[in-house]
C-alpha cells in the first residue's frame, strides 16, 4: 500500500511523527510512506488552496517533502508531483495537536487535507488528538493516537464504507484527552456543535498605536449533545465520523422550491 500523510501543524510537527508510524504499520513491509506537509503551521486555514501564488516545494530526504502552502496544496502536491507517476491508495492526515470535532471541522486545515483526497477519489481519514487535564502533561500526549490509531485506520479501511460518489465519503477521527489505557471504546458519532462557546478576537494595541487582533479560540471540553463528536471524546471514546464534502440542505429543497413556485 501507498500512504501519502500530511497535517496542518507543520513538517517537524510531533503529531506527524506519530503518524507516519501508524502508516508505516498500515503501509506494511513491501508498502510505502510518502510524506509531504507544511513547512509552516497552518492551523485553522480549512480547505484553502493557493489559488493565486505558487508554492514552493522541498525534498528534506526519502519521500518526505516540505511545501510552502496549506495542507489542501500538499495533498495537490502529492498528487500531481511528488506521487505523480503513482497515486496512493491512501491519505492520512494528522496527528492534529488538539480536537477537530464540533465547529472546528469547519476551520481545520486537517479536515481541508482529507477533503481535498476525497474530492480526488482517493481513500482519506483526518486524525487528531483531544487534549485535556488526563493527557497533556504526559511523556507523550499523543498517546491514545499513538497506541490505536493504526488499528483504528485498519478497521476503516477493512470494514467502512468506502464509495464511490460525486462527493465521497472521508472520514474524522477524534481520540479522547486521556491515555490509551482509558480509552473506553469507539463509537461513531455525528459531527456536534458547541452551543456555548465559538471563536472571538482580543483586540491589543502594539507600542507603536497599531492595532492586532488575536483570534481566540472557546472553551473545548463541555459536551455537546447526545450522540455526537466532542460528547464521545470527553466521555472517554475514541469519535469516528463519517463525513462529505455537499453542503446542500437536502431536506429543505423540495420546501424551498414549493415556497419560490
Amino acid at each position: 500500500m501507498r500512504i501519502l500523510i500530511t497535517n496542518d501543524d507543520g513538517i517537524n510537527a510531533p503529531g506527524l511523527q506519530v503518524l507516519h508510524k501508524i502508516a508505516t504499520e498500515i503501509a506494511g513491509p513491501t508498502g510505502e510512506v510518502w510524506t509531504v506537509a507544511p513547512a509552516f503551521e497552518q492551523s485553522g486555514v480549512g480547505h484553502c488552496i493557493s489559488y493565486t501564488h505558487p508554492t514552493m516545494i522541498a525534498e528534506l530526504g526519502p519521500r518526505r517533502f516540505a511545501a510552502e502552502g496549506s495542507p489542501a496544496d500538499c495533498v495537490l502536491a502529492g498528487l500531481y508531483h511528488v506521487m505523480k507517476d503513482a497515486k496512493p491508495d491512501l491519505i492520512l492526515s494528522g496527528v492534529n495537536r488538539g480536537n477537530n470535532a464540533g465547529e472546528n471541522v469547519l476551520y481545520s486545515g486537517t479536515i481541508g487535507a482529507a477533503i481535498e483526497g476525497a474530492l480526488h477519489g482517493i481513500k482519506s481519514i483526518a486524525l487528531s488528538q483531544f487534549f485535556g487535564p488526563a493527557n497533556a502533561q504526559l511523556d507523550d500526549p499523543f498517546d491514545a493516537a499513538a497506541q490505536l490509531g493504526a488499528a483504528l485506520v485498519r478497521q476503516l479501511l477493512d470494514k467502512a464504507l468506502w464509495d464511490d460518489a460525486d462527493y465521497r465519503l472521508f472520514y474524522n477521527v477524534n481520540f479522547p484527552p486521556v491515555p490509551a489505557a482509558d480509552v473506553k471504546g469507539t463509537k461513531v458519532a455525528s459531527q456536534g456543535f458547541r452551543r456555548y462557546t465559538a471563536f472571538s478576537l482580543d483586540p491589543h494595541t502594539s507600542p507603536s498605536g497599531r492595532q492586532f487582533l488575536w483570534i481566540k479560540g472557546g472553551e473545548q471540553a463541555k459536551p455537546t449533545l447526545p450522540g455526537t463528536d466532542v460528547t464521545a471524546n470527553v466521555e472517554g471514546y475514541i469519535a469516528v465520523t463519517p463525513l462529505r464534502c455537499d453542503l446542500t440542505a437536502h431536506e429543505v429543497l423540495k420546501d424551498l422550491e414549493a415556497r419560490l413556485a
